[in-house]
Order: structure tokens, then sequence, then C-alpha cells
């Protein structure tokens, strides 16, 4: 999809370790790019979805998007779904949270509940992701012509599903953990691009034979599928450089000297990340 590009305001920059980071406003869309410092090279444009309840600059979600300019010099996007972040909630979305929130305390399932809100978000989310494409391929250090890719986990799966079959400009895709149901099998089998699946194998909020059945039901002709020991956070750290490395050969990106984030407590207050 190509459309006329709507302009993009940045409102803050912050440099750290060969790392820009600046925070924009795409009319009711708050996001953040990563791009690395140095030279003037157009680089490849990841896409990060942030799961349900998060935000764009969820831990997890930051350290992949630094681990991947920093390493493969990709410039990596991140905007706050509907609802999450810098934006406000609309009714409906609060009754789901409260909703979930009453399910947790009463130790009942919640999936039926965030497959519904994740299913709205994502509607939602998807013409927001083709808005900020349109923008940030405007800009000089984004490669408009190079494929693009989409990692999440949750929501940011949900949502890379429904905006993958419909976006011809993203090329390949990365997802973790979900909760599944019939309209994301069915969603699945839509996606033709390249696919890295991980399923964290002892979480228990995520059935892992859902999780093997979204696998299966995926119509790319690429796809891989991870289990990994543990929950669906922390994300190990060799998947995180699977991914990276996964995108690096679906994209293009150079590669670059690795710079350890995740561990480093003075980087993350640098960069206003904790929280």
């Amino acid at each position: 999809m190509q459309s006329t590009s709507q302009t993009i305001e940045f409102t803050s920059e912050t440099t750290l370790n060969g790392v820009v980071e600046r925070h924009f406003i795409l009319d009711d869309i708050t996001g953040v790019l990563w791009s690395p410092a140095s030279g003037s090279v157009e680089s490849p444009l990841l896409l990060s979805g942030h799961s349900g309840g998060m935000h764009k600059k969820a831990p997890g979600l930051v350290a992949s998007a630094l681990h991947s300019v920093s390493s493969h010099r990709f410039t990596v996007a991140a905007i706050d779904a509907p609802g999450h972040g810098d934006r406000p909630r609309n009714t409906q979305d609060e009754q789901w949270v409260e909703a979930i929130h009453q399910a947790r305390a009463a130790h009942e399932p919640i999936a039926p509940i965030v497959v519904e809100y994740n299913r709205s978000l994502a509607e939602r989310a998807v013409p927001e992701w083709q808005a900020t494409i349109d923008a940030l391929q405007t800009l000089p250090d984004v490669d408009a012509d190079a494929p693009i890719g989409f990692g999440g986990v949750s929501l940011g799966v949900v949502t890379g599903l429904m905006l993958a079959p419909v976006e011809s400009r993203i090329a390949a895709v990365s997802f973790g953990g979900v909760f599944v149901d019939d309209s994301l099998i069915e969603a699945a089998r839509k996606l033709t691009v390249p696919v890295e699946y991980r399923i964290p194998w002892d979480d228990k909020d995520y059935d892992r034979t859902s999780g093997v059945a979204l696998f299966d039901a995926f119509g790319s002709k690429e796809k891989t599928l991870h289990a990994y020991s543990g929950r669906h956070y922390p994300v190990p750290d060799y998947e995180r450089d699977s991914s990276a490395r996964f995108f690096a050969r679906h994209l293009g990106g150079s590669g670059g000297a690795p710079v350890s984030w995740s561990n480093d407590q003075n980087l993350w207050m640098a960069l206003g990340e904790v929280t």
C-alpha cells in the first residue's frame, strides 16, 4: 500500500552507544525510532509490535531494537497500540482491561477476553502501521525501496498477522507467544512471507499445543519453529540473536560491532527505559 504520507514530528532525540533514539508523533500515533548514529547510508526498516498492556518502550522490545541497530544497522520503529503507552483508552478498552483484571483476581482464564481485546486493537492498529510506514519511508535514513520486517509478541503477533497479508512492503515476520483462537488460525493461513515463530514452552498462559497448531497453519513456504524453555518474558538472548539474523537474511543489513544492552542499568536509565 502506498498513500500520501503525513508529516512525522520528532519530539526528542537521544544518542547513546552509536544508536539514535527519536520519539515521534504522527497524527494521534505516538512512536519511537532507533537508528544508527554513524553514516548516512539508508538502512532497512524493522517494525516492532509490543504485547498487550505494554508500550512502545517495553524493556524486551527496546533490547531487541538496540541489538538490531547495533549489530545489523537496521532502523527500528515501534508505536503505541491504541489505548496503550501515551494513548488514552476508550470506554470499550477500559471495560476489557477491567474484565482481564477481574478474571485474574478470580483465577479464571483470561484468554477469551484477551483474544477479543487483541483482535479489536489489531484491527485499529493496522491502518496506523501503514500510515507510519508511509511517513518513515520519506526519511533520508530509511531505505524506502528495501523490504520491511515485522516482529511482535502477543498483541504484536495478532497485529502482524493482520498487517502482513494486506501490506506488500512487509517481506518477513518474526513472532513469539500468543493466545490462539480460530480467527488467528485463519489469519495465519493468509501469511505468505517467511516467518520465524518462537514458542515459550513452559509458559502457563500460552498453550504449546495451540502454538504448534498456529505454526502448522502458517501459509508461508519458508517457516521456522523455535521452542525454548521458560516463559515468554524475558526472551533468551540467543533467540533475540536468531531473530536479528533472520531479518538480516531476508532484509539485508550490514553487520556492526554488537553492543550488550540488556544488563547495563545505567544505559536503560539514560534512555528512560526503567519503569
